[in-house]
């Protein structure tokens, strides 16, 4: 709770105070543990929290946190201060208990514990509890390159990253991958009156609304040329995994308020799970205000977002999409395409991985029943960055779950989680060293 009070928000530099607090904070809890080398690295924007633990014979394993949250608003909307963590029903609520700091805390106690009862850990660890991945990570895959003999590793053990649902073992095994841009359509210098030129010239919003209808098909499939071309197809039996996972799509899609929708041919897991899309994530132009404006826009824009699968490059695939508008723009409109971020690719765990093995193990021994394997829809950068740059392979062991409401108001954390967690923790450690 002490941890979580801390208004340690990256993306506002206001909270700059509460940034540097929660870095002391984990710091003098490194330290008093028994870390060596206790410290922080940058490279160049906001600094990550470092420290090891090297007195064992064997592999050693990097585990990754984040200590940064989002912002709090709308704080009008939350039930008790964001920032002081309340605990009603069996959960705590406050702005990152979730995403990340519960997660971070379980991981956290559980080595401070071997190291405060045994006097040792079972293997090897580093830390790094990162600063900026609820700014995307921005300068994380420098900071692997700029301090690469202080973070290399075997592999790396995820703090970070949700439990699909509280009520079924389950342990992830892959996360999409993104990337954004923002498109605009321009037919004239300015707004024009629609009297006088109505009809007579081009409409902008209504090329652009023509020209993002052409992304998709009528059943949801995307209709970009060479779009699925390298989307790697199932591993023998991935479909039936999640076929068998225990799933009601009616009560998940009854909150939205929303109908399935998309490819004919995949289950609603499949298409979240191992399809890739191409999203309308905001549409303006014209006049938009209060009342009516009688004008011919001249300009009309989108910004559009991808979530792609392994096999796909999120250049190559940025490069298709900004060829297939390029084709469908016509002669009397000009398209300007621009890239929002370099975009991240999809990352899995190779199915066979030892440290997946390890934490079904633990999870089996630890909860009693042996976790289905999952995948999550969204993007996680550190997995795909510490393969690049690291050379090395990311499973997550998290204990945050899926409906605890991070990002948004009223954000909370699990109580029992606690003890699930520290369980599932002490399983893994003691497997990994072979105890």
């Amino acid at each position: 709770m002490e941890y979580a009070a801390l208004p340690s928000v990256s993306t506002d530099p206001a909270y700059g105070a509460g940034m540097a607090a929660a870095r002391a904070l984990l710091k003098a809890r490194l330290s008093a543990a028994g870390f060596q080398n206790v410290g922080e690295i940058d490279a160049g924007g906001h600094p990550a929290v470092v420290g090891e633990w090297l007195g064992a014979e064997g592999p050693t394993y990097l585990v990754y946190g984040h200590y940064d949250v989002q912002p709090p608003d709308p704080v009008d909307l939350w039930h008790s201060p964001p920032f002081e963590p309340t605990v009603r029903d069996g959960r705590l609520y406050g702005r990152g208990v979730s995403d990340d700091k519960g997660p971070v805390a379980i991981a956290l106690e559980t080595l401070f514990a071997f190291l405060k009862v045994e006097g040792r850990l079972p293997v090897n660890i580093k830390i790094l509890l990162e600063g900026e991945e609820e700014i995307g990570s921005k300068t994380l895959a420098a900071l692997c390159e700029s301090h690469r003999n202080r973070l290399s590793a075997d592999a790396v053990i995820s703090a970070d990253g949700a439990r699909w649902r509280a009520d079924l073992s389950t342990v992830n095994v892959g996360t999409r991958g993104n990337a954004g841009y923002e498109v605009t359509v321009r037919t004239a210098w300015k707004d024009l009156h629609s009297g006088r030129y109505g009809g007579a010239v081009p409409n902008a919003p209504a090329v652009l609304a023509r020209l993002l209808a052409s992304l998709h098909r009528e059943d949801g499939s995307i209709a970009v040329d060479g779009w699925y071309d390298d989307v790697r197809k199932a591993h023998p039996g991935e479909r039936e995994g999640f076929a068998a996972l225990p799933f009601d799509e009616a009560a998940w899609l009854a909150p939205a308020g929303a109908k399935a929708h998309g490819e004919p041919q995949f289950t609603t897991l499949e298409r979240l799970w191992l399809r890739p899309t191409i999203e309308i994530n905001g549409l303006w132009g014209g006049y938009t205000g209060p009342g009516g404006k009688t004008v011919t826009p001249a300009e009309a824009s989108a910004k559009l977002t991808t979530r792609l699968v392994p096999g796909q490059s999120p250049a190559r695939t940025g490069g298709l999409l900004k060829a297939h508008l390029e084709a469908h723009c016509p002669a009397y409109a000009e398209l300007i395409f621009e890239d929002q971020d370099r975009g991240t690719p999809a990352y899995e765990v190779p199915p066979d991985h030892p440290l997946l093995a390890a934490v079904e193990r633990a999870l089996t021994s630890s909860e009693g029943v042996r976790p289905h394997r999952v995948k999550v829809g969204g993007t996680l950068p550190l997995s795909a960055i510490f393969k690049e740059r690291l050379g090395v392979d990311t499973v997550t062991l998290s204990f945050s779950t899926a409906d605890e409401d991070f990002h948004a108001p009223n954000e909370f954390f699990r109580l029992s989680a606690l003890d699930e967690g520290v369980r599932a923790w002490t399983a893994l450690l003691r497997d990994l060293g072979g105890r």
